[in-house]
């Protein structure tokens, strides 16, 4: 009987607090509802990465020696991996249905800007097996990818279950994202930057606390599973004088030229087999995995093999550029034909390896072979600039990786040539907008919409409204007559699920004619959950009138109304919008 009691009690309670939270949570503000809403959702995108990577870890430790280091399986049995792999990503696609099958880090993008960052339950299921499945068997992808989508969807679902504004649910996709990607490469600084820079575009302190708290959190976490040590703890940065900067200006302009054979070439494929059956695809890129994995084994995997070889061999040209070659057509194809995964991981290989290279000149003049590893991470900053338009969070990235503060000034310098050279020279758009734009998916807000998206509904709810249930005209006249502007008179006609709302007002021309000077608008009843942007589509055309707010999934509840002038102030108040 006690327990009876205490449920009920917690459930009343739970009925009082959560539309006081919803209400708080409409607006662009600060708040610590919202950071322990960002922390929260940081854990649950981090608690997803962590049984990421230990599937993948897992999986790999039963055919090799040491994770990501497919040199160690036998070549007979190499080969098989990816085709394998390819074949069950293909049945999962099938399973789930194909058209779930927009996954990674621009269909992320697009759900951020244009549905809030609800991320669909089918495609977050082909990311997650379809990630494991890809990185187990030696596709040349990054677990970014994954991680950015699994983040958002971990997160953004606390939101979709407590019913909230879509406004903060787009922020907590956002904390999401932010915890899955420091919990994937323990770097929280450049996890907050990437949110900000690439997915969301956007500095506002508002969502700039709530994603480093979560950003936090996914870094605690994966600390406290796979410790403190990062894959460039292997790669020995030593400081460089002055006289290897000309040098490095060069080396960024490389960097720049390599980003925009890769965007290019990348960009190629897609349009090239985009027609194809996605099995096809698929399966077409585990033969060529296995093809050139077959021959080059050192090429397969994600970035750490790469960092590896790179370690061991700084000095091997031959077998540098065979890695390099080896790596590039590896990622383009697996990428370009479709395999699940990100792009940041085998970009990160890729520079590490070319950075090397390039490290061999100054090497031979000065006869320093420690220089290697220095140049190995320069290249991977570079090569992330020009490539995702991310220039700061590629700095901060090696910063956090390199935890060695000698690399600033020389990452800087290259990461600025890198940059100008892919976009001046060859007009070089981000891999993530290029994509967006080939899969036509839809990415960018009008300046109204913009604005609007930011305000919950909630936040500028009005309730000064009288409301008449099915009255007769002479008792909507004396309300109209005892009415103090701005409120509003309200009919309800209907029951059940045919009730409708009206907005009740004067019409003069209809007096004068001696008709009824009554007028009754239709008003559209919109959920608690949508911001202003909606509510902006439907009165934009009329520029007048109000739309009606209900509780979700109960259109009969009504709970308040929006004016056309409340709207119209919010946006002359932003920038004179209108």
């Amino acid at each position: 009987m006690s327990n009876t009691f205490l449920a009920v009690l917690t459930m009343q309670r739970w009925k009082i607090w959560l539309p006081s939270l919803q209400r708080r949570l409409a607006l662009a503000q600060t708040s610590w509802q919202l950071c322990l809403l960002a922390m929260l959702g940081g854990l649950v995108a981090a608690l997803l990465i962590i049984l990421f990577r230990l599937a993948i870890i897992g999986i790999q430790l039963f055919f090799l020696d040491k994770s990501d280091d497919f040199s160690t399986v036998p070549a007979d049995i190499r080969w098989m991996l990816p085709i394998g792999g390819a074949i069950l990503i293909g049945l999962i696609a099938a399973i789930t249905g194909y058209k779930h099958y927009r996954l990674g880090i621009p269909f992320v993008i697009s759900r951020i800007k244009l549905k809030y960052g609800v991320m669909p339950f089918r495609n977050t299921f082909n990311q997650f097996f379809g990630g494991i499945l890809a990185l187990s068997s030696g596709f040349s992808v990054g677990r970014e990818g994954p991680s950015v989508h699994l983040g958002a969807y971990g997160a953004s679902t606390i939101g979709k279950y407590l019913q909230l504004p879509f406004n903060s649910i787009r922020i907590l996709a956002g904390c999401g994202i932010a915890a899955g990607i420091s919990a994937s490469f323990n770097t929280p600084l450049a996890a907050v930057l990437f949110v900000m820079e690439v997915v969301l575009r956007e500095y506002r302190v508002h969502v700039f606390i709530p994603i480093m708290l979560a950003s936090v959190v996914g870094s605690l976490m994966t600390q406290a599973v796979f410790d403190n040590t990062s894959e460039l703890a292997l790669l020995d940065i030593v400081a460089i004088s002055g006289w290897h900067l000309p040098y490095l200006v060069i080396c960024g302009i490389i960097f720049g030229v390599i980003a925009y054979v890769f965007n290019s070439n990348l960009m190629f494929l897609l349009k090239l087999f985009k027609n194809w059956p996605l099995m096809v695809r698929l399966c077409l890129a585990g033969v060529i995995t296995a093809a050139i994995g077959y021959a080059i084994p050192l090429a397969m995997g994600a970035e750490t093999g790469a960092i590896f070889y790179a370690v061991n061999a700084p000095d091997d040209i031959s077998l540098l550029v065979t890695i390099f070659i080896g790596k590039m057509l590896l990622t383009l194809f697996a990428l370009g034909l479709g395999v699940p995964g990100g792009v940041i991981g085998p970009i990160f290989g890729i520079g590490i390896v070319l950075g090397t290279l390039l490290a061999i000149v100054p090497a031979l003049v000065t006869g320093d072979n420690s220089l290697a590893g220095t140049y190995a991470v320069l290249g991977m900053a570079g090569l992330m600039a020009a490539t995702m338009h991310a220039p700061l969070a590629a700095l901060v990235a090696v910063m956090e990786l390199a935890h060695n503060p000698t690399i600033i000034v020389p990452a800087m310098l290259v990461i600025a040539t890198a940059y100008v050279t892919a976009v001046q020279l060859f007009n070089n758009k981000s891999i993530f907008l290029l994509q967006l734009d080939f899969l036509q998916m839809p990415y960018k807000l009008s300046p109204a919409d913009d604005v609007l998206q930011k305000v919950g509904a909630l936040a500028m709810l009005d309730t000064n409204y009288q409301l008449l249930d099915n009255p007769d005209d002479t008792a909507v006249m004396q309300a109209l007559d005892n009415l103090t502007p701005p409120a509003q008179v309200l009919v309800r006609r209907g029951e059940g699920n045919d009730t409708q709302f009206f907005l009740a007002s004067y019409d003069v021309q209809l007096s004068m004619t001696g008709d009824s000077p009554l007028q009754y608008t239709p008003l559209v009843g919109l959920s608690h959950q949508v911001t202003l942007a909606e509510v902006f589509a439907i009165l934009d055309q009329p520029r007048e009138g109000a739309v009606y707010i209900y509780k979700q999934q109960d259109p009969c509840q009504l709970i308040g109304i929006i004016r056309w002038d409340q709207v119209r102030s919010l946006l002359v108040k932003q920038n004179n919008l209108l």
